[in-house]
């Protein structure tokens, strides 16, 4: 039988070390190519280039079957320029990450690897968002593989095209207690802006702050993370507020 065709990319750019854990993983799976940026990308959410122009460069960072590209966009770009410009039929599944930090409640809307999973959703393309709770770069991926491997496998055995999950692995913790399925924890950031004054005397900013966790229900990403689950959110781009839809519809709005 014909290996699955698997799509592998992130935000952290193509030499991150979390993305080349992934390659790694998949290369025992299927037939592996990567698209990914040539630089940084995190934070930028579901964003697309088209004020500027793309660029792309074959690459050859590590030993290994795969087929590799560097794109000089988006994570959502690299996606769409795979999907349009490289490979030659629709992969079976998408695979972003490794993330370094996690991607867990509210993070989803800023995340690029996230955002990267759900364009491959919206292609109808089965795809995974992997993330560890870590942010340094020489983070230990290794515990992460096994789940990984097993998780993917799952995922291509299901029938659903656009399954979309957000995969993230909790900090400091060698042994995982187990694999979490669960909801997206109710949260937000409290954004605070660090002004700053320049030698040249302008002003400028870089944002912090600190994020608040609304939600203590065991059925959570955030509890999964703070407990040492590997926690598994089912994700979806239909972003329709169901619950107020029928309110909504007796408005006197005609």
């Amino acid at each position: 039988m014909k290996k699955p065709l698997i799509l592998v990319t992130n935000d952290d750019g193509i030499t991150a070390p979390g993305l080349r854990t992934l390659i790694h993983v998949m290369n025992k799976i299927g037939e592996v190519v990567v698209v990914a940026p040539d630089s940084p990308q995190s934070g930028m959410g579901h964003a697309i280039t088209i004020s500027d122009t793309l660029y792309s460069k074959k690459e050859k960072i590590d030993d290994g079957p795969q087929v590799e590209y560097s794109i000089s966009g988006t994570p959502a770009d690299c996606v769409k320029f795979a999907i349009r410009e490289i490979l030659d039929r629709k992969p079976d599944l998408c695979v972003s990450g490794i993330n370094h930090g996690a991607n867990s409640s509210i993070n989803v809307i800023y995340s690029g690897t996230m955002s990267a999973a759900v364009e491959a959703g919206i292609e109808g393309i089965k795809s995974i968002g992997f993330s560890l709770l870590d942010y340094s770069w020489d983070a230990d991926f290794k515990p992460c593989e096994s789940i990984i491997e097993k998780i993917c496998l799952s995922v291509l055995n299901q029938s659903k095209e656009n399954l979309i999950l957000n995969v993230n692995f909790p900090s400091k913790t060698k042994k995982f207690k187990g694999i979490k399925v669960c909801r997206q924890a109710k949260g937000y950031w409290e954004d605070t802006y660090d002004k700053r004054i320049s030698p040249l005397g302008k002003e400028y900013y870089w944002l912090t702050g600190s994020f608040i966790n609304q939600d203590n229900d065991k059925e959570t990403d955030e509890w999964a993370l703070d407990n040492g689950y590997v926690s598994v959110v089912p994700i979806s781009y239909d972003m329709t507020s169901y619950a107020d839809l029928e309110e909504i519809k007796n408005w006197k709005l005609n």
